[in-house]
């Protein structure tokens, strides 16, 4: 039998959310000994297991915090990607949203498991004292197309507010800074929805303000747990690691520098996916469906299999669905084992 080809794509903070509320605890992998080490790791440092977090009430200050944020969704992604069914599918590369790189090292294998949880639980060891934040805008009409003009008066605002674009999202913005700064695009925005948003609990990630961070990340993560990946990586940049010709120097100071301290840009990640991979669909994995509608919105800036607007994408996925989320049972069921 044929496999289909996938690209697996990886979900960063802020989308374990109360809607995702024991979502590890639904995963027929959520017993997996990967997990389970896990949770023998975070009792041993006197923390709630993240299947027991998992299971408890959904509370912002806790369940979003970095300490038990990043690693819970690491474990949801792990479990999700351990149940795609490896008879029907053939993973030919990986690529993540901010934290969600993290996760595609680990199952790239260009780090292991054990040590990818050791590297997200020192990313957010660091980050224990919030530094900036983030807000979220978004830059497209009601079809889900960039509008340009939209976009150019955005960026201006965000430059004279002195704050920086932290992720490219789609049809998004995700905008880093002092709150100072935030607290002026919150109030000079035009009002789109429930936008501009400042999303809870997230420091300015990749932006200079994590200078600091980067310094120390190199402090407490060694070069050494890193590998060549076994299956091609697509980061921030849409830059491929390939399995045959990665430096992992490079790849180690990517990760804890440009990573960190750079805009994260999803949407060019996204767009060499789907060109340089051809892939027969894209594999969300969870908690939650969140980047959903930037992947697609990043479909239709390319026109992707004919998908120029909000109305063909969701015909497209009604039929025959190219973007398969597993944070959606019923797209979950078409791809597990």
């Amino acid at each position: 039998m044929t496999k289909e080809r996938i690209v697996v794509i990886c979900p960063g903070r802020g989308t374990y959310t109360r809607e995702s509320s024991g979502y590890l605890n639904s995963s027929s992998k959520a017993s997996s000994d990967e997990i389970k080490w896990m949770d023998e790791q975070r009792i041993v440092n006197k923390l709630s297991s993240l299947t027991q977090l998992d299971f408890e009430p959904f509370k912002t200050k806790i369940h979003m915090s970095a300490i038990n944020a990043s690693p819970l969704i690491f474990a949801c992604s792990l479990a999700d990607y351990l149940s795609i069914d490896r008879n029907k599918y053939e993973v030919v590369a990986i690529t993540g949203n901010s934290m969600g790189w993290y996760t595609s090292l680990a199952l790239g294998q260009a780090i292991n498991l054990k040590n990818a949880y050791q590297l997200i639980n020192s990313m957010s060891s660091i980050l224990k004292s919030q530094v900036g934040g983030q807000i979220i805008y978004p830059i497209v009409d009601k079809s889900w197309k960039i509008d340009e003009l939209k976009r150019e008066k955005v960026l201006h605002k965000v430059k004279e507010a002195g704050a920086f674009i932290s992720i490219y999202l789609g049809g998004y913005l995700v905008i880093a800074g002092k709150q100072e700064s935030l607290d002026l695009l919150l109030k000079e925005l035009p009002p789109i929805d429930e936008y501009p948003l400042q999303l809870p609990l997230h420091s300015a990630f990749h932006s200079p303000l994590l200078s600091e961070v980067r310094d120390k990340a190199f402090s407490l993560v060694h070069k050494s747990i890193f590998g060549k990946p076994q299956i091609p990586l697509i980061d921030g940049r849409g830059y491929v690691w390939s399995p045959f010709s990665s430096n992992i120097s490079e790849l180690y100071h990517y990760t804890l520098d440009h990573q960190v301290t750079e805009a994260y840009d999803f949407t060019a990640a996204i767009k060499v996916a789907i060109k340089e991979f051809c892939p027969d669909k894209l594999v969300l994995l969870g908690p939650g469906n969140t980047l959903g509608g930037s992947i697609a919105q990043i479909l239709i800036q390319n026109n992707w299999l004919n998908i120029d607007s909000k109305k063909a994408f969701i015909e497209r996925q009604n039929k025959i669905p190219y973007l398969i989320s597993m944070g959606l049972n019923i797209q979950r069921n078409m791809i597990s084992l």
